[in-house]
Protein backbone atom coordinates (compact mmCIF):
# COMPACT_ATOMS: atom_id res chain seq x y z
CA UNK A 1 0.00 0.00 0.00
CA UNK A 2 1.46 3.33 -0.97
CA UNK A 3 2.13 6.22 1.36
CA UNK A 4 -0.39 8.34 -0.50
CA UNK A 5 -3.09 5.72 0.06
CA UNK A 6 -2.26 5.57 3.78
CA UNK A 7 -2.52 9.36 3.97
CA UNK A 8 -5.88 9.32 2.25
CA UNK A 9 -7.21 6.65 4.61
CA UNK A 10 -5.94 8.67 7.59
CA UNK A 11 -7.73 11.79 6.33
CA UNK A 12 -10.96 9.90 5.56
CA UNK A 13 -11.04 8.52 9.09
CA UNK A 14 -10.26 12.01 10.36
CA UNK A 15 -13.09 13.49 8.31
CA UNK A 16 -15.60 11.03 9.73
CA UNK A 17 -14.41 11.65 13.28
CA UNK A 18 -14.35 15.42 12.70
CA UNK A 19 -18.00 15.49 11.62
CA UNK A 20 -19.17 13.39 14.56
CA UNK A 21 -16.94 15.16 17.06
CA UNK A 22 -17.82 18.69 15.98
CA UNK A 23 -21.55 17.91 15.99
CA UNK A 24 -21.78 15.94 19.22
CA UNK A 25 -18.51 15.85 21.17
CA UNK A 26 -17.08 19.35 21.29
CA UNK A 27 -19.75 20.64 23.66
CA UNK A 28 -18.99 17.84 26.10
CA UNK A 29 -15.26 18.51 26.16
CA UNK A 30 -15.40 22.29 26.36
CA UNK A 31 -18.35 23.92 28.12
CA UNK A 32 -17.64 27.26 26.40
CA UNK A 33 -18.29 25.68 23.00
CA UNK A 34 -21.70 24.17 23.75
CA UNK A 35 -23.78 26.59 21.67
CA UNK A 36 -21.02 28.07 19.53
CA UNK A 37 -21.65 26.71 16.04
CA UNK A 38 -20.03 29.42 13.95
CA UNK A 39 -16.41 28.60 14.73
CA UNK A 40 -16.67 24.82 14.46
CA UNK A 41 -15.92 24.67 10.70
CA UNK A 42 -12.64 26.42 11.49
CA UNK A 43 -11.64 23.40 13.60
CA UNK A 44 -12.03 20.89 10.77
CA UNK A 45 -8.42 21.09 9.43
CA UNK A 46 -6.98 20.64 12.91
CA UNK A 47 -9.26 17.73 13.78
CA UNK A 48 -8.39 16.07 10.45
CA UNK A 49 -4.72 16.07 11.39
CA UNK A 50 -4.84 15.24 15.10
CA UNK A 51 -7.93 13.04 15.19
CA UNK A 52 -6.28 10.29 17.30
CA UNK A 53 -5.60 12.81 20.07
CA UNK A 54 -9.14 14.23 19.78
CA UNK A 55 -10.62 10.75 19.93
CA UNK A 56 -8.50 9.83 22.96
CA UNK A 57 -9.48 12.98 24.85
CA UNK A 58 -13.14 12.50 24.01
CA UNK A 59 -12.92 8.91 25.27
CA UNK A 60 -11.17 9.90 28.54
CA UNK A 61 -13.79 12.52 29.33
CA UNK A 62 -16.63 10.21 28.26
CA UNK A 63 -15.50 7.55 30.76
CA UNK A 64 -16.29 10.03 33.54
CA UNK A 65 -12.79 10.89 34.62
CA UNK A 66 -11.97 14.35 35.86
CA UNK A 67 -11.78 17.15 33.39
CA UNK A 68 -8.29 18.14 32.38
CA UNK A 69 -7.03 21.33 33.98
CA UNK A 70 -5.92 22.86 30.72
CA UNK A 71 -7.01 26.38 31.62
CA UNK A 72 -5.04 26.59 34.84
CA UNK A 73 -1.80 28.30 33.94
CA UNK A 74 1.41 27.81 35.89
CA UNK A 75 1.79 31.48 36.82
CA UNK A 76 5.39 31.31 37.98
CA UNK A 77 6.60 29.79 34.74
CA UNK A 78 4.49 32.18 32.70
CA UNK A 79 6.11 35.21 34.33
CA UNK A 80 9.58 33.76 33.79
CA UNK A 81 8.87 33.10 30.13
CA UNK A 82 7.53 36.63 29.69
CA UNK A 83 10.63 38.12 31.25
CA UNK A 84 12.82 35.92 29.06
CA UNK A 85 10.99 37.08 25.94
CA UNK A 86 11.28 40.71 27.03
CA UNK A 87 15.04 40.27 27.12
CA UNK A 88 15.60 37.84 24.24
CA UNK A 89 13.50 39.48 21.51
CA UNK A 90 15.25 42.89 21.62
CA UNK A 91 18.64 41.13 21.73
CA UNK A 92 17.73 39.17 18.58
CA UNK A 93 16.54 42.31 16.79
CA UNK A 94 19.64 44.34 17.72
CA UNK A 95 21.92 41.46 16.72
CA UNK A 96 20.13 41.14 13.38
CA UNK A 97 20.60 44.85 12.71
CA UNK A 98 24.29 44.79 13.67
CA UNK A 99 25.17 41.64 11.73
CA UNK A 100 23.12 42.63 8.69
CA UNK A 101 24.99 42.46 5.40
CA UNK A 102 25.96 45.67 3.68
CA UNK A 103 24.61 45.45 0.12
CA UNK A 104 27.27 47.89 -1.17
CA UNK A 105 30.09 45.59 0.00
CA UNK A 106 28.81 42.62 -1.97
CA UNK A 107 30.20 41.76 -5.38
CA UNK A 108 27.91 42.46 -8.31
CA UNK A 109 26.08 39.42 -9.66
CA UNK A 110 27.73 37.56 -12.52
CA UNK A 111 25.67 36.54 -15.51
CA UNK A 112 26.23 32.93 -16.43
CA UNK A 113 25.71 32.12 -20.05
CA UNK A 114 25.60 28.82 -21.82
CA UNK A 115 28.72 27.95 -23.82
CA UNK A 116 28.50 28.66 -27.54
Amino acid sequence: MSLLMLGMIYLYIGAAIAVVFLLFGLGRIDENAQDAWIFRPLLIPGVLLIWPLVLWRWWVLHKGEEKLDRHRMPRIRQERVQLTFIIVIPVILVTALVVRQDPTALEPPVLIEAPQ
